[in-house]
């Protein structure tokens, strides 16, 4: 069985002391692959995630400016991100998008993350989006400005329920479910993970953040994912190496792993 973390944060600071173990405790658990999200600390450092892939053969990398981190885009994030792109091991932009949670202004989110979807477009590279409080806007967003390009885009972190899942599913998106599916109250997101069809789904852990039951509260990691993985094979009515076989494939589809070279 060989699963896919299909989003991470080895960059963390969490993970400084351990992260060498870490890595190695996911290839022990059967992680084929983990993708480090390279939002970092935000600018002027984009290459958080592309520092830890260059040490791992099973590991590849993002880059991209959370929405968090908007205010802090100058005149060179953009011209600095554009060449990251075509570093080797970096195979999407992300995570990007909305996030109305915290206090970071709209008006300084949507001009960055509209450039952010300029440049994934120019490049034809897949994007992964982070969404929070701020669901219509991201949807019209990506409705309007990614959607009818035909290319990848992952829902990451997917919290909805299955009329939200049927909505991104109908603009031709893959969902991505982690931790959070574990949860007791989580029947909404379990059933989301039900509806989704084989071929446009995705696990993560979002480590170090939402580990999984029965780890929940603690700092989570990438060899968790197999915890999240057997609720929603459960979910699903699959058996886990069946979801494996799947969610892999999708993986390596999306991102196109086999046509690069670790």
């Amino acid at each position: 069985m060989e699963l896919v973390d299909s989003h991470c944060h080895l960059d963390d600071s969490r993970f400084e002391d351990d992260r060498e173990a870490v890595i190695a405790r996911a290839g022990e658990a059967g992680l084929k692959y983990m993708l480090s999200i390279g939002t970092g600390d935000g600018p002027p450092d984009l290459e958080a995630a592309i520092r830890v892939a260059g040490l791992h053969p099973k590991v590849y990398a993002t880059v991209g400016v959370h929405p968090n981190d908007a205010p802090k885009v100058d005149g060179k994030t953009f011209e600095n991100l554009a060449g990251l792109m075509g570093h080797r091991k970096v195979v999407a932009v992300g995570e990007i998008g909305l996030d109305y949670h915290w206090d970071t202004p709209k008006e300084a989110q949507l001009p960055v993350f509209l450039r952010q979807l300029e440049l994934a477009r120019e490049a034809r590279m897949p994007i992964v989006i982070h969404t929070r409080d701020a669901w219509r806007d991201t949807l019209d967003i990506l409705r309007e400005h990614w959607a009818p390009a035909g290319l990848d885009c992952v829902m990451h972190c997917f919290t909805g329920g299955a009329d939200e899942a049927r909505e991104c599913l109908d603009l031709g998106f893959c969902l991505s479910f982690g931790g959070v599916a574990t949860y007791p109250k989580s029947k909404e997101v379990r059933e989301a993970a039900r509806v989704v069809p084989s071929d446009r789904l995705l696990l993560e852990t979002d480590c170090p953040y939402l580990a999984p039951v029965p780890h929940r509260g603690q700092r989570n990691e990438p060899a968790y994912l197999v915890h999240s993985a057997q609720v929603i094979a459960e979910a699903r009515g699959v058996s886990l190496d069946q979801l494996a076989l799947e969610t892999t494939a999708n993986f390596e589809r999306v991102f196109r792993i086999p046509a690069r070279v670790n």
